[in-house]
């Protein structure tokens, strides 16, 4: 079982962007998934906003990122990041998710995405926007 603990950003259209610029920086591969391309185009204030990107280094540099969903508070202030905890068994992940629960307040109860065998989110007792999944190559 392994897990990794990603920064992930938050924008409000300028996620394609910054995962631009951070590949340009960092080098890697750089994946993007747009709100229409998961069948879902009125979540996001553009189909072609990203719902989900990363940029990945074989040295080791992971980012992600994504454009809010529309009508979605943001600040880059207060929700400019989430903490994005993947991992690789199903069961280890629904532990995790469990034990992070605890005094939390879940903004997405987790279960299948488009993306994953298991995705949710939730805002910790501490105030840390956490979003938790399986790897889909697991």
């Amino acid at each position: 079982m392994t897990f990794t603990v990603t920064p992930h950003l938050n924008f409000r259209g300028q996620a394609r962007a910054a995962l631009g610029f951070y590949k340009q920086v960092f080098g890697g591969e750089q994946t993007l998934m747009t709100y229409g391309a998961i069948g879902q185009p009125e979540l996001g204030a553009s189909p072609d906003q990203i719902i989900w990107g990363q940029v990945v280094t074989d040295d080791g540099f992971r980012i992600m990122a994504f454009d809010v969903r529309a009508g979605q508070e943001h600040d880059a202030g207060t929700n400019a990041f989430y903490v994005s905890l993947r991992g690789s068994s199903v069961d280890e992940v629904q532990q995790r998710w469990a034990a992070l629960a605890e005094g939390a307040t879940i903004q997405q109860p987790i279960g299948p995405s488009a993306w994953s065998p298991l995705y949710g989110m939730l805002t910790d007792r501490f105030g840390v926007i956490w979003i938790v999944d399986v790897d889909p190559r697991a």
